[in-house]
């Protein structure tokens, strides 16, 4: 099964200018396993962050890589400027399209929520009943559930502007094609970024 790594990484103020060809370096050195999909720094949400999505064809694939970058002084080749990292591993919904680069932004909007016990598959049949009424209005990269740390989802979705995202959103909650109604298994514990594409991203 197709799987993701979203990494985020804090840094020091103004970093996110100046390691981008490191950070592709490390994503794709001849030792690396894994696909660079796309990196992004925050411009609205928790500053000073880089988020990281890395694509894997297998879980070994996304161990081995896992362990390359804990084992390192330098992960992401950004060592010297890091504060703090973390590292989540990402299922996709059923059915869910693999990414592919392309662009699509230049807005990202990367969202968290965390689930209410036993929330994960009524979640799955929400999303499933209500995605296709959504995706018309616009187009989502990603969604995917967290196996690692607490019960969560998250997703992606890139925006040509916020003014397009603020419309589009409003849009969608005005003609009740979303939230779809398995929203009620959300706990108030939600996170949403902005991030714009560091110019070594193959998602722009």
């Amino acid at each position: 099964m197709k799987r993701y790594e979203l990494a985020t990484l804090s840094t020091t103020m103004g970093a996110a200018a100046k390691v981008g060809a490191r950070l592709r370096d490390f994503c794709t050195a001849p030792e690396a396993r894994g696909r660079l999909l796309g990196c992004w720094n925050s411009d609205i949400g928790d500053l000073n962050r880089i988020t990281v999505l890395r694509g894997f064809d297998s879980a070994e694939d996304a161990a081995a890589e896992r362990m390359r970058t804990l084992s390192t002084t330098d992960p992401f080749g950004c060592g010297e400027v890091l504060t703090g990292l973390s590292l989540d591993t990402l299922l996709p919904f059923p059915d869910m399209p693999a990414v592919e680069p392309g662009s699509f932004g230049p807005i990202y909007e990367i969202r968290s929520y965390v689930l209410k016990t036993g929330g994960l598959l009524p979640t799955f049949e929400g999303w499933a009943e209500a995605l296709p009424g959504r995706t018309r209005l616009s187009k989502l990269l990603l969604a995917t559930y967290a196996v690692d740390g607490p019960p969560r989802i998250v997703h992606i979705w890139p925006w040509a502007s916020l003014e397009e995202r603020s419309r589009i959103r409003a849009e969608s909650v005005r003609i009740g094609v979303w939230p779809p109604k398995s929203a009620v298994w959300l706990t108030p514990a939600m996170d949403s970024t902005i991030g714009i594409p560091l110019d070594v991203s193959p998602l722009t």
